[in-house]
Order: structure tokens, then sequence, then C-alpha cells
């Protein structure tokens, strides 16, 4: 069964937060960590990128280039309560 869609976007989202100014973060990275803990099963890449749009198309994520393409937080919700929180 495949991956609920709010619970993948909530632990990519918990997954950038925690590792913010820490960890510069690539897709790929998120996408063979979100695979790991959901299961090959459940997650495939394009569950991953589905998720990864709908986060940086409503400005919860973003990319950064910086030598290479990261999602990070936007400067503006770095202490975001994560998506679907009411704060701005």
């Amino acid at each position: 069964m495949a991956v609920d869609i709010e619970a993948l976007k909530a632990a990519i989202f918990d997954l950038v937060r925690s590792t913010h100014g820490k960890k510069n973060l690539k897709p790929m990275d998120i996408t063979k960590d979100m695979i790991a803990r959901f299961g090959e099963d459940s997650c495939g890449k394009s569950e991953v990128k589905r998720a990864l749009r709908e986060l940086i198309d409503t400005g919860t994520l973003t990319y950064m280039y910086a030598g290479g393409s990261y999602i990070t937080l936007p400067e503006s919700r770095s202490g975001a309560a994560g998506p679907g929180s009411d704060r701005s």
C-alpha cells in the first residue's frame, strides 16, 4: 500500500528541518531516506518527487543552488511548524 502523501510531506519537512544549517540535502538524498523509512513497497521515487513538488510549489521548501541543487527551508520559514501549519 502506498504511503499517504501528507505523511510523506511531513516526513520530508521534518528531515529537511532537522538538517537545516548542518547538511545540504540533494533531492536524491531525500528520496533514499524516504524509501528507507517507508519501505520500497510503500514509497517510490515518483511519490517522493510528487511530495517534494507540492512542498516547493506551496513555498514550504525551496531549492538552493550552491555548486548543486539542494532542498532547504526558505529563509522566512526557518523555524516554521511544517506543512499545513497556520504559521507564516
